[in-house]
């Protein structure tokens, strides 16, 4: 088969499209995907320089968290999944492959209405973002949920399901065009933002949060950034707040007043969906596949917002594209040809 491969880890030069070994059959539980299309995403990034190595049993040469494509084959106890259903979900590796076997609780059933190569983009940025706002922070109806990175995959998808949810969203970017476009689409309800922060200038953020929330701050924080965003966080944390650190793009370390998170009884969670057990991610896919599958439509609460499209051989330049910081929403890799 043919997968994305890196050469020496580094930069994009380093990638190629290569033949390398078919995948060993599905066992027990298992199925055998053929993957039509693939997201990416920053951690394939981080793969490439050699940053972020995948669990054992993954080939560290061969990035991909994130597909779509057709049931080839199922393993023994397989009873939902049939050769030829359409599927998308997550792995924790080797998702940039023409083939993959992956554990069925990590599948869901592409709704009729979605395309593949729109359904790459979902699993990765949905289950992330579902997890972090609703299983693991509470968030209600009601509350204020501030999105950093708000332009990136998972920043569009918290801020759907935030809306979704009855929540007020603010959303902060880096770049003053992409927060213009949610301005420009806000006739479409899933892409409604009630308020925009332009962090050209660095993470200063936390004064306009606190006025426009008449000095309560946000309950919800949901930080795709880290480094200097995380002391801003704190300033502009509501009493009892949950801030869910999901992304490190900004740097690993920031100072923080340890005296503010105990005066407003902060929650602070790092999360993150890669290294968790195949159970733990069925658990985290159940509740894709109750609360999110049923609203991807076209119409309804959840579509995802692609970027770009690459074919397999452009692949070095869907990853310059991506780490270009340029992309809205996110960028997919086309592997059917």
């Amino acid at each position: 088969m043919r997968a994305v491969y890196i050469k020496e880890f580094g930069g994009t030069e380093n990638l190629e499209v290569r033949e390398v070994p078919d995948p060993r059959p599905p066992g027990p539980g298992e199925v055998l995907v053929r993957v039509l299309n693939a997201g990416l995403n920053r951690a394939d990034l981080l793969q490439l320089r050699g940053l972020y190595p995948p669990p054992e049993g993954y080939d560290p040469r061969i990035p991909g968290l994130e597909f779509a494509g057709r049931v080839i084959q199922t393993g023994e106890g397989v009873a939902e999944l049939k050769a030829n259903d359409r599927v998308f979900g997550i792995t924790a590796g080797g998702g940039q492959a023409e083939y993959l076997v992956v554990d069925q609780r990590l599948l869901a059933l592409v709704p009729d209405h979605l395309d593949t190569w729109d359904a790459a983009a979902v699993p990765e940025a949905y289950v992330t973002a579902q997890d972090a706002l609703v299983t693991q922070a509470g968030l209600k109806a009601g509350e204020t949920v501030l999105i950093h990175a708000i332009a990136s995959g998972v920043g569009i998808a918290s801020a759907q399901i935030a809306k979704h949810a009855g929540a007020f969203v603010i959303g902060t970017s880096r770049s003053p065009e992409k927060l213009a476009r949610f301005a420009g689409q806000a006739s479409m309800s899933r892409m409604s933002v009630d308020e925009t922060i332009a962090t050209t200038n660095g993470p200063s953020f936390s004064g306009r949060v606190n006025e426009l929330t008449e000095g309560k701050g946000a309950d919800v924080i949901i930080d795709l950034v880290g480094g200097p965003y995380f002391e801003e966080n704190i300033r502009c944390a509501a009493p009892k707040a949950r801030i869910m650190l999901v992304g490190l793009t900004a740097g690993r370390k920031s100072q923080i007043d340890m005296g503010v998170v105990l005066a407003k009884r902060l929650t602070i969670k790092g999360t993150v969906l890669r290294s968790r057990s195949v159970e733990e991610k069925g658990e985290t896919m159940d509740s894709f596949r109750r609360s999110i599958v049923p609203g991807l439509s076209l119409n309804g609460p959840f579509w995802p917002e692609v970027d770009r499209y690459f074919e397999f051989d452009d692949v070095a330049r869907a990853y310059e594209h991506l780490a270009s910081n340029r992309s809205f929403g996110k960028v997919v890799l086309n592997l059917a040809s």
